[in-house]
């Protein structure tokens, strides 16, 4: 494969998963670690990612009060104002991060009464401007690649919680093995999420569908919405259309 090629790769894996890890890099492309490193770090000098320990995150993900640079931008506008049909006056809702999630905190009814719990500091701040929302923000051992706090003591904060819904971005979405991702840390976060709510809600744009990660958060029979920027009658939505799951 051609340096151009590979380049080419990790940046639809930034833009797909908002950071890559070396070691995945290199068992994809049969390459060596060196060879992954140099590519980041060209990479990295060009501006087109930000490179840390053990990897390399999106540009948009690390400056999310800057959303120029956030990759399909447009689907996840769509898929924000999708999602504002689920929250109602009186509802509590809790949400993840990322910026599907950050989006959707910029469409919400401005007159929306409505209690929000986040993982999220960014998520947090843009829900503040709302008059009628209160938000609360749940602390904790803050990761610098997620941009979310986890740990311990938060899925000890997220067990005293009783959410009406839970809204969540994804790195992945698959027909058989369902939600999964690639951070442990952050996957036991997301599933304590689900465990502290009554409906869960996936944001997702089509480029992450039929894509299986290393872990798995939950099955398809866990989740309640799907939010796509596709018509909810989209051929390439057929493999997700079980008996529990609402697709919008």
């Amino acid at each position: 494969m051609l340096k151009k090629e590979r380049h080419d790769f990790v940046m639809r894996q930034i833009n797909l998963h908002n950071r890559v890890l070396n070691s995945d890099l290199v068992q994809l492309l049969n390459v060596s670690e060196d060879t992954i490193r140099r590519d980041l770090q060209e990479l990295a000098e060009n501006g087109q990612l930000s490179k840390v320990h053990g990897g390399a995150l999106s540009k948009s993900y690390q400056s999310s009060f800057d959303d120029s640079d956030v990759y399909a931008k447009d689907a996840k506008v769509c898929i924000a104002k999708k999602t504002t049909s689920l929250i109602k006056d009186g509802m509590v809702v809790l949400t993840g991060g990322g910026t599907s999630i950050i989006e959707l905190a910029k469409q919400l009814p401005e007159n929306l009464n409505a209690t929000f719990f986040t993982v999220s500091p960014f998520v947090a701040i843009g829900l503040a401007k709302y008059a009628k929302v209160e938000v609360i923000l749940i602390g904790g051992l803050f990761s610098k690649n997620s941009q979310v706090t986890y740990g311990g003591h938060v899925i000890n904060q997220l067990s005293e919680i009783n959410a009406d819904l839970c809204l969540l971005g994804t790195s992945a979405i698959h027909p058989q093995n369902g939600l999964t991702d690639t951070d442990w840390e952050i996957n036991q976060l997301k599933k304590a999420m689900f465990n502290s709510s009554k409906k869960a809600g996936i944001l997702c744009i089509s480029e992450k569908l039929d894509i299986s990660l290393r872990l798995k958060v939950a099955s398809l029979e866990n989740i309640d919405y799907l939010i796509t920027e596709l018509d909810p009658q989209s051929p390439e939505l057929n493999a997700y259309r079980v008996k529990t799951l609402q697709i919008l």
